[in-house]
């Protein structure tokens, strides 16, 4: 008899989820307008996003030890009650103007470090409300949900033309306090969370903490995983989102609406693709096949797609969508149904600690290499040494990751 899906822990987790995404989904954008309009520099809005990411390069790692002993539960509905606040704060400062750029950077790095310890609870806690032989089916809904938020965003541009970022930031402000209270519906008897521990010492902290990094450096397919997307951060995904933005803003032929239209392009390709694996499951012993197919091709949907006239760009995006949700479906539900338990958060924390390192390290180069160089081209080198890594990384070491990839979920 096939097990049930939709739990009442699912539901609540999945209704949650769908709320705090609109929220994330106007903020990427509000944040990323106002930036822009307070500096007007690729540069500054590379700080900007750097600030943001540098918490996950530490704080990921350490809060993972944390969350693989206490309760998970209580994280997420908490820090969704403090971003709440945050975003509250941000509408009142920009009401009474005396939001300044160093206030505001402080804000990401803040925003930033909320955000990443938010993501391994969430990581961690989410493989534990799925049934048995449904983890493939419950991360195309988790894939799913990004892009129906993302949505959002031709809203919020319409509504920054119109109305001001302010309401965007009001809004935010209800999105993560709903969401909070969702969660607090969520069942807190977690198999993981040992019981009476009220404190933990700074020597256990640190043997759980080496012993995390041990596990992922042990287990091979997974180190050649985390190794890949760390390089996939810092020349593609980076550059990209780095460099796109300030293209469209600075092209007068384009500008922030076009740009939304060529996101919410990427984004229906994301939904469509995340519904598809609802539908389907792909074959298990072709998944690391499909998986490297998937990596070429996103290197030269994502080099070209500044080269091309605005359709084209529509096109390429719906395409690289559809092509992405595929690499994270493959990737998170082999992963996370591979890692056991116990030490879900300490590897969720080190990868999300990779994957933040190569993102800064790609934000800062390729926003100060954007000051001078045509961004088209930057993006285009940055894909196809993401071409030459996937072969060079993964398919070197096919062996490995195929134990994981290709495993019954």
């Amino acid at each position: 008899m096939k097990n049930n899906l939709w739990t009442r822990n699912f539901t609540i987790i999945t209704l949650g989820t769908i709320i705090s995404m609109l929220g994330n989904a106007i903020s990427g954008f509000a944040l990323g307008v106002l930036i822009l309009e307070m500096t007007n520099s690729s540069f500054a809005f590379a700080i900007f996003l750097a600030l943001n990411s540098l918490p996950r390069l530490i704080v990921p790692s350490i809060a993972g030890t944390f969350l693989d002993k206490f309760s998970r539960v209580k994280v997420i509905f908490t820090l969704d009650f403090l971003s709440s606040f945050i975003y509250l704060f941000i509408f009142l400062s920009l009401r009474f103007e005396i939001l300044t750029y160093p206030m505001f950077l402080g804000l990401a790095f803040l925003i930033g470090a909320i955000d990443s310890v938010y993501s391994v609870a969430y990581d961690s806690l989410y493989p534990t409300y799925i049934t048995p032989g449904n983890f493939s089916k419950a991360y195309s809904i988790s894939s799913m949900i990004y892009p129906l938020a993302a949505l959002m965003t031709p809203v919020a541009a319409f509504v920054h033309q119109r109305i001001g970022l302010e309401v965007l930031f009001v809004f935010n402000a209800l999105a993560f306090f709903v969401a909070a209270c969702f969660e607090t519906r969520l069942d807190r008897n977690e198999d993981h969370v040992q019981k009476g521990v009220k404190i933990f010492k700074f020597k256990d902290f640190k043997t759980e903490f080496k012993s995390g990094l041990r596990y992922v450096y042990l287990e091979k397919g997974l180190l050649t995983i985390t190794l890949f997307f760390f390089a996939n951060s810092l020349f593609q995904t980076s550059v990209s989102q780095t460099l796109e933005m300030p293209y469209f803003k600075n092209n007068p032929m384009l500008g922030y609406t076009l740009f939304t239209y060529v996101s919410t392009a990427n984004v229906l390709g994301r939904f469509i693709g995340g519904y598809l694996h609802y539908k389907f499951v792909l074959p298990e012993k072709y998944k690391f096949n499909i998986a490297m197919v998937v990596y070429v091709l996103i290197c030269f949907t994502n080099g070209f797609v500044l080269f091309m006239p605005f359709i084209l760009m529509l096109v390429l995006n719906f395409v690289t969508g559809l092509l992405s949700v595929t690499s994270f479906n493959i990737r998170i539900s082999s992963t996370q149904a591979y890692v056991p338990n116990q030490v879900r958060g300490r590897f969720n924390g080190t990868f999300q600690m990779m994957t933040t390192l190569g993102m800064i390290m790609g934000q800062l180069i390729w926003g100060f290499v954007g000051e001078f160089y045509d961004p088209r081209f930057i993006i285009l080198f940055g894909n196809a040494t993401t071409l030459f890594l996937t072969f060079y990384v993964v398919y070197r070491r096919r062996e490995t990751v195929k134990q994981i990839y290709n495993q019954r979920l």
